[in-house]
């Protein structure tokens, strides 16, 4: 794995932890439930991400 693919799997890494923060705040204060799904899904996003890169 080269630097490049290293530095943006650091960098979903921490997109990934503050979606799953989003996602616990939104599950506590449920506002809109259309966010809910919105979150969730650009969550597992950034994890298909980086298991493509860690495949790679």
């Amino acid at each position: 794995m080269d630097k490049k693919a290293k530095k943006k799997i650091e960098a979903l890494n921490q997109r990934i932890q503050k979606l799953r923060q989003q996602l616990a705040g939104a599950k506590h204060q449920i506002d809109d439930p259309s966010e809910l799904d919105a979150i969730k899904e650009q969550l597992a996003s950034a994890e298909a991400e980086v298991q493509k890169l860690k495949g790679a």
